[in-house]
This record gives C-alpha cells, sequence and structure tokens, in this order.
C-alpha cells in the first residue's frame, strides 16, 4: 500500500501550481538571529598635542555610548567604595554598552595607566560590571573637554586643555631589577612634568599615579607599601611634612615607599628633611631636624 502524500500549492507569478511531496519531508531550518554584541574595550593610549592632552579608549565591535564628567571622587560601580586616584581633579568616563574582559572573563584593557603628559597623568578602572565600563582619568588641574567618536577603528576620544606651562622634576620609583640583582641605587628618577605654582604637590602626585607602561617595563614599580595616596603636605623651615593615606605597612622589608618619597621632595632647595605620617598623623620623630618614618614603615 502506498504512503499517502500531500498536495503543496505555490503561486508562481499569480498562477496556483500543484506540487506533490512526501509526507517525511521536512521543512527548511531556519538561521537563528544574531546575537547583538557588545562594544569591547581593547585599549587605552594618550598623547600630547599643543594645547590639550589627548586620551583615546580603542574598542572592537562596535562604539558604546560614552559620557564624561568631572567628579569629586570616584566611585567603585560595584562596591559603592571610593576607588584612589592620583591627581588634583577627575574625570569620570562611563561607557555604556561596554565591556572591559572577553568572554572567559580574562581583561581586555588595563585596570590602570600612568601617562607623563601636562594634564592627564593616569586613568583607574572603577567598574567593569553588566556591560558598563567606567575609568577616571586623573589630571594635574581641572580644563575644558571635548569628547568624539571615530570608527576604523571604533573609538572614543577624550580632549583635555593642557595650554598651560609645567616645569620638569624628578620622581622617584622602585627598581625591582636592580633590587633583586643587589645594585644600588634601588631607587631611580624619571623626568615629569608639573605645575610651577605646586611642584611639591605635582612631583607626589606623579609619583602616586605610578610609573608609565615603558618605565615599568623598564623594571620601574611604586612601592607604595599599602598607601594609597596622601594629604596634608606642607614645607616650613626647610622640612616637609605630608601624612599617608589608605595604608601603611613596610611588610618587613627595609625597602618602603620612604625610599621613594625622600629623594622626590628633597630635590628642591626648600627641602633638607622629610618627616613621613602614617594615616593617623604619627611618625618616629616628629620634631627635630632629622628625617622621619612611622613605625608601619620599619621594617
Amino acid at each position: 500500500m502506498r504512503s499517502p502524500r500531500r498536495l503543496c500549492v505555490l503561486l508562481v507569478t499569480g498562477v496556483l501550481v500543484g506540487v506533490l511531496a512526501p509526507a517525511s519531508a521536512a521543512a527548511a531550518p531556519t538561521a537563528a538571529p544574531a546575537q547583538p554584541t557588545t562594544p569591547t574595550l581593547v585599549g587605552i593610549r594618550a598623547a600630547h598635542h599643543p594645547t590639550f592632552d589627548r586620551i583615546v579608549f580603542d574598542f572592537r565591535g562596535g562604539l558604546p555610548t560614552a559620557e564624561v564628567a568631572y567628579v569629586s571622587e570616584l566611585i567603585g560601580d560595584g562596591s559603592g567604595l571610593p576607588v584612589p586616584i592620583a591627581g588634583r581633579a577627575i574625570l569620570q568616563a562611563r561607557f555604556e554598552p561596554a565591556d572591559a574582559h572577553d568572554d572567559s572573563g580574562t581583561p581586555t584593557a588595563p585596570d590602570r595607566v600612568a601617562f607623563a603628559l601636562p594634564n592627564i597623568m593616569t586613568t583607574v578602572r572603577s567598574g567593569d560590571f553588566e556591560a558598563v565600563t567606567t575609568y577616571g582619568i586623573g589630571l594635574a588641574r581641572r580644563e575644558a573637554v571635548t569628547v568624539s567618536t571615530l570608527t576604523d577603528p571604533d573609538r572614543v576620544v577624550i580632549d583635555v586643555g593642557a595650554a598651560f606651562r609645567t616645569v620638569q622634576h624628578e620622581v622617584f620609583f622602585f627598581d625591582e631589577d636592580r633590587f633583586v640583582a643587589n645594585q644600588p641605587p634601588f631607587y631611580v628618577a624619571v623626568s615629569r612634568p608639573v605645575l610651577p605654582q605646586t611642584p611639591a604637590t605635582g612631583v607626589l602626585d606623579r609619583l602616586f599615579a605610578g610609573p608609565t607602561t615603558a618605565e615599568q617595563a623598564a623594571g620601574l614599580t611604586l612601592l607604595s607599601s599599602g598607601a594609597t595616596g596622601f594629604t596634608g603636605l606642607g614645607i616650613r623651615d626647610q622640612v616637609a611634612r605630608v601624612q599617608l593615606t589608605g595604608g601603611c605597612s613596610s611588610g618587613g622589608s627595609t625597602e618602603t615607599i620612604a625610599g621613594e618619597i625622600f629623594p622626590t621632595l628633597k630635590q628642591f632647595d626648600s627641602v633638607d628633611v622629610v618627616k613621613i605620617l602614617d594615616p593617623e598623623g604619627r611618625t618616629g620623630t616628629p620634631d627635630g631636624l632629622s628625617d622621619s618614618i612611622p613605625e608601619c614603615l620599619e621594617p
């Protein structure tokens, strides 16, 4: 006995045509709809131009919406807690939708980068969650900002005014390679532009911004000893006093952030003695003409 057949009717140029099809014929598969691609941050770079500093956020897979504004404090998107960032002004850049990691969770962009530019000194990630990526940009001072986007490749461009005078001073970082090889000096100077009105504040801001990518590749690092910043910097009668913020611990080592702060401040003719205070305002020898560190920086 023959299997029953069904009649499929096609309309071709206005004529009904009957076609016999086997009962077992399957419907043609339909393609699944393409899933939307979330733009992924893949790089951060910056450079100085005649009147401004430019920082570029490179994306793959499209361009996100960018919201850029000055904030008084950089706040972590997930924690709601302050995120330390060096500088006298903070510019926040929020990208949505955007990720700073791949499907496996591996970061596709650095969490922080330091720059030796007149105004832009660092950028620090404060969020990468649910397709929202946020960075803070630490500046030497607050200036006018313009934001634009470009394609091929996709990128968000942020220009920050830098048409002001700077002077070059030294910042000392810990040379890890020299320390491991036991080849002093263990602290190496690099040059940074700072505002001439407040050079001591400027070099400490640059210290906490950290070494640039190239300087890190050469073995330099910020030996922070748990500190995330500083406050209360003052210079009087050849004595500089500065208080650490965040934390303070030598970790049992003889090499601490004091080895970076002492030469960084003593380069100035107005400083002969440096007294470093812990986050509670204490130091070993608060008075007198001798350098001083707090107990937390003792080995």
